[in-house]
């Protein structure tokens, strides 16, 4: 029989590696937007948006355990060619399209700290970002163990600004019950709820679960699936709890008092104006840890996918300077790196729906799936949530375009 012991601390990790996406420099900008313009009105909708996170993740790292196989390696059995290479090829420019706002965050935050100039901030953050992704050549533990390392630093930022800003607990809890205040809240709680599964770790996660840990039959794989399931409420709700923290941060420091925070170097700047240098150095940190975690693991992404497509590999330093590339051009050029991040986040709307609709089809599928084939309350769940963040991706998209 499976180590029970074993198998837990096993399963351990990959979720915490997906749960990366979810607190990258994108979430930064949303969340104190949302918290600066309108309070603790949207926590609801980071709320619902996380939930939905845990589910989608739940789906893709039980397809690594029920196969043995990832989400793009059974994309590449079950699909005619013409489908296959255009799935990898979109999937390919996702990853570029999310170096961009992790290599800009991560650039930020070297300049808010140290004062570097963006396009050495990129620099400094390609040669971090190399060591990061050494660690996969001595397996995955390592890795992930990096990964959750910088997660810690996020969380122990926004929750040391958190406890040193101060909230209204009453006016905070108000903020669970669903409600609007005209158009443009409904609006930005889209861009929330839209912008909730990030595509990249879709296709990433059901790799790191796939062969963990070898199970001799189903009994075995509804064990692992049970400890895959803790592994991604931990993970998941700690993602969570940094954006709550996120957006009740800026409510209580920035609702009401007139101080513009368009974009993240104003917001630090009201940390360190309104609370002290101490508070400032917090966000910053937890901005560089965000930037630094969110493009390695952007860059493993971008290999599992490739492998899984087209079953080649590419040496990692070569994969890192194709992904960043972009990125890099981005910060020598002087563009506006808020125009930057809108861009990106766009191009990653794009990429949503090809990893979501596989995801539902495959896990109600007997034949692929076996034993641990979605409940049929499962699937109509699965292929609501999917529905809703797709349309308001469309949505988000049909808004931008117009703006």
């Amino acid at each position: 029989m499976l180590d029970a012991k074993r198998s837990r601390l096993a399963l351990l990790g990959p979720a915490f590696v997906a749960s990366i996406a979810y607190v990258d420099p994108g979430n930064f900008a949303t969340n104190i937007s949302s918290g600066a313009e309108y309070g603790y009105l949207l926590l609801w909708v980071i709320l619902a948006a996380n939930l939905m996170a845990m589910l989608i993740q739940n789906l893709t790292a039980k397809i690594g355990i029920a196969t043995g196989r990832n989400l793009a390696e059974l994309c590449r059995e079950r699909y005619p060619e013409p489908v296959r290479w255009g799935l990898w090829i979109q999937a390919e420019l996702i990853a570029m399209a999310t170096d961009l706002a992790e290599f800009i965050g991560a650039a930020i935050a070297l300049n808010l700290l140290f004062g570097v100039p963006l396009f050495a901030s990129g620099l400094i953050t390609a040669a971090v970002s190399f060591v990061v992704l050494g660690l996969t050549a001595r397996g995955h533990r390592r890795f992930e163990v990096a990964i959750v390392g910088f997660l810690l630093v996020i969380l122990g930022g926004f929750l040391y600004d958190t406890l040193r800003i101060g909230f209204d607990a009453g006016d905070a809890a108000a903020g669970f019950v669903p409600s609007f205040e005209g158009t443009d809240s409904v609006l930005l709680a889209a861009g929330i709820l839209g912008a909730t599964v990030m595509p990249h770790v879709i296709w990433l996660h059901s790799a790191l679960t796939q062969d963990r840990v070898v199970a001799r039959d189903d009994e075995e794989r509804r064990r692992l699936l049970r400890f895959s399931r803790i592994d991604v409420t931990i993970a998941m709700s700690i993602a969570g709890l940094v954006n709550m923290s996120m957006l009740v941060i800026a409510a209580s420091l920035f609702f009401g008092g007139g101080v513009p925070v368009d974009t993240i170097e104003e917001a630090h700047a009201g940390f360190d104006t309104l609370v002290g240098s101490g508070a400032a150095l917090a966000f910053a940190l937890a901005l560089l840890a965000s930037g630094l975690a969110s493009s390695s693991v952007g860059t493993y992404a971008g290999q599992v996918v490739m492998q899984g497509f087209i079953d080649r590999t590419l040496p990692l330093a070569l994969r890192r300077g194709i992904t960043m590339a972009p990125a890099l051009v981005v910060l020598a050029l002087g563009i506006n790196a808020t125009d930057a991040l809108v861009l990106s986040q766009v191009v990653l709307s794009f990429g949503i729906p090809f990893a979501l609709i596989p995801v539902v089809l495959i896990t109600r599928d007997r034949a692929v799936m076996g034993a641990l084939v979605n409940r049929p309350v499962t699937t109509a769940v699965a292929a609501i949530v999917a529905a809703l963040i797709v349309a308001l991706n469309v949505f988000l998209l049909v808004q931008t375009i117009a703006g």
